[in-house]
């Protein structure tokens, strides 16, 4: 399995790709993530790659995995990330 890349590599693609230096690729890349981080909230996408969503948990019926025993998991707020059909269609080979 291949190493994913770090910060640092992924910032050199982008300021690559978009002509900028490093500082300002991870300036951008900052600015993304926060605004994904205040905009979770009311669903914030990312066109061609997904969305990021916040979903309520129901409560719900677990098995300690040491004992056995039942107990019970409260309901909670989690945050997904589905993913956009484009990045899907990118990354899955084609259904035969």
């Amino acid at each position: 399995m291949a190493k994913s890349m770090t910060k640092s590599q992924i910032l050199a693609e982008i300021a690559e790709a978009a002509g900028i230096s490093k500082k300002q690729a991870a300036a951008a890349l900052e600015s993304l993530v926060q605004q994904a981080y205040k905009g979770a909230k009311n669903a914030f996408t990312v066109p061609g790659l997904g969305k990021l969503v916040l979903v309520n948990r129901k409560a719900r019926m677990g098995r300690n995995p040491a004992t056995g025993e039942a107990i019970q998991i409260p309901a909670k707020k989690v945050v997904k990330f589905r993913l956009a059909k484009a990045c899907k269609d990118a990354v899955l080979p084609p259904k035969k």
